[in-house]
């Protein structure tokens, strides 16, 4: 009979949460590095870097991979012969494990959960409750892994009910482009096959968190040895979906996921449902163990793990924000970077509905958008020295239904963010000649790095997602939409695709 103490499955758990915060796995770190070996569009490549560069930062700084510090998720397999020294209920252990990581002093990560979904949605403040998946099995340990999921990842999960006879790879094929690039590849497709809908999707979830082994699969498969259905799946959506071209951010080439995960389960003979889950460049897990001794000991990752690589932009063109016009804007070319200097203004989902509301009530804003440039961002808070804690870009497409209205009433001239914009929010941009810029997701902390001073301007009750003024010097971004409306998420993936040659790209 193994005895858990409270204390020590808290402590465990919170130890665990700042863990993952700041240090990718390595294998992940080790397939990013061989992905941006082989890389051949400079685009894709400075991205890789940037990911790169940023996780080592992160991981000597011991702040955020990304602003965005995700949704606590917690798989705990209790064995039967375990006994709890505890007053809480698991599950309560577990949010009071997530409350002392996301509130520490030292790490202050940001609270992204909210309660009343369809109502109110309050921010907890300390991104409790977790998500908690509870099995129980034969044995004297408590096996625990620890994930943070990110609303970028995983507002990209699908599911379908396939029919006993439909191809999984070919809806594999047709799925993943239609999920942009907000899931910020290159990462990890998770897929769950079989049981029931919300089975598939647990499995999707799950087996992300297994180790990047694909490499060992196609060793495997050279070596003439018998694969069995799902290790053949797995290598052949590895291949077709690389061969899409949509490359890292979406900015085309030859590496979209490091691996494809998949675990199965026997279902009902009228179906086959399917469910997918994608791990972006920020992919944050670990797991350990408990056997009654005292709370986990985590391994810190040497530095040495990381490639010795540094990112400098100096490709990139100097601009001043503070004097910007449309005529400068015209000559930017979709693929072009960008170092911006100068104060830029933030702004996100809540900001822009507030905005948006204000307009069309007919009252004056509390922010002047005239010939300047926003940034979809809700930051990390400062801790110590800090201007600003982490501070990548958030999904754009979420600010779409905003855009024209901004463009065309406040006199807006750009707008900085992750991922494509719609094709609607192209034509705004071309009509209103305005530009969309590309920073990179997954380099939170570098980004943040250019920020030098940082104040709110307005909605200061909304926390993250108040308007700040951040005062950049040489920040580096990517022209995704030019003035004309040509977006390089539309041009750059198909042109990819044909040059790889295994997929024949559609007219």
């Amino acid at each position: 009979m193994t005895t858990i103490k409270q204390e020590d499955f808290i402590q465990s758990i919170a130890d665990a949460f700042q863990f993952i915060s700041y240090y990718h796995p390595k294998d992940f770190i080790d397939a990013l590095d061989e992905a941006l070996q082989k890389e051949q569009n400079p685009a894709a490549k400075d991205a890789i870097t940037q990911i790169l560069v940023n996780s080592r930062m992160c991981a000597e700084g011991k702040r955020p991979i990304c602003q965005d510090t995700g949704i606590a998720t917690v798989f705990l397999k209790i064995g039967m012969n375990v006994q709890w020294d505890a007053q809480m209920s698991v599950q309560e252990m577990v949010n009071e494990g997530v409350r002392r990581a996301y509130t520490h002093p030292d790490n202050v990560l940001r609270a992204s959960v909210l309660a009343d979904p369809a109502g109110k949605r309050i921010n907890t403040k300390d991104n409790t409750p977790a998500v908690v998946h509870t099995e129980i099995v034969a044995g004297d340990k408590v096996e625990v892994i620890c994930a943070a999921k990110g609303g970028g990842s995983e507002n990209k999960s699908k599911l379908a009910m396939l029919n006993p006879s439909d191809s999984i790879v070919d809806w594999v094929l047709k799925t993943v482009p239609t999920m942009g690039a907000g899931w910020c590849p290159p990462g990890i497709l998770g897929i769950g096959i079989g049981g029931t809908p919300e089975k598939a999707m647990l499995m999707a979830k799950e087996s992300l968190m297994g180790h990047i082994d694909i490499h060992k699969l196609q060793d495997k498969a050279k070596s003439g040895a018998e694969l069995s259905a799902v290790e053949q799946l797995r290598l052949e959506i590895y291949e077709k979906v690389n061969a899409l071209g949509i490359g890292a951010q979406g900015l085309g080439g030859l590496t979209t996921v490091l691996d494809v995960k998949i675990l199965d389960y026997p279902t009902h003979a009228a179906g086959k449902p399917v469910a997918m889950i994608p791990n972006c460049a920020a992919t944050r897990h670990v797991e350990f163990e408990l056997d009654g001794s005292g709370p986990a000991h985590l391994q810190a990752p040497s530095l040495e793990d990381w490639p010795d690589i540094t990112y400098s932009p100096d490709n990139g063109k100097r601009v001043n924000v503070d004097t910007l016009t449309k005529e400068e804007v015209a000559t930017w070319k979709t693929g072009d970077v960008l170092l911006l200097n100068g104060k830029i203004l933030t702004g996100r989902d809540a900001a822009h509905k507030r905005l948006i509301d204000m307009l069309n009530k007919g009252e004056p804003l509390p922010v002047d958008f005239n010939n300047r440039i926003i940034y979809y961002v809700g930051p990390v808070d400062p801790v110590r020295d800090e201007v600003v804690g982490p501070a990548g870009p958030t999904t754009s497409t979420r600010m779409d239904k905003f855009t024209r209205q901004m463009l065309e009433q406040t006199g807006l001239l750009g707008m900085i963010g992750k991922s494509e914009r719609g094709a609607d929010t192209c034509k705004a941009i071309a009509d209103n000649q305005a530009v969309y810029l590309m920073a990179t997701g997954g380099a939170a902390y570098l980004v943040a790095k250019a920020i030098q001073s940082s104040k709110v301007l307005a909605f200061p009750e909304l926390g993250m997602e108040a308007i700040y003024e951040f005062e950049v010097k040489d920040m580096p971004v990517t022209v995704a939409v030019d003035s004309k409306g040509q977006s390089v998420h539309a041009i750059a993936p198909k042109q990819w695709q044909a040059k790889i040659g295994i997929i024949p790209v559609e007219a």
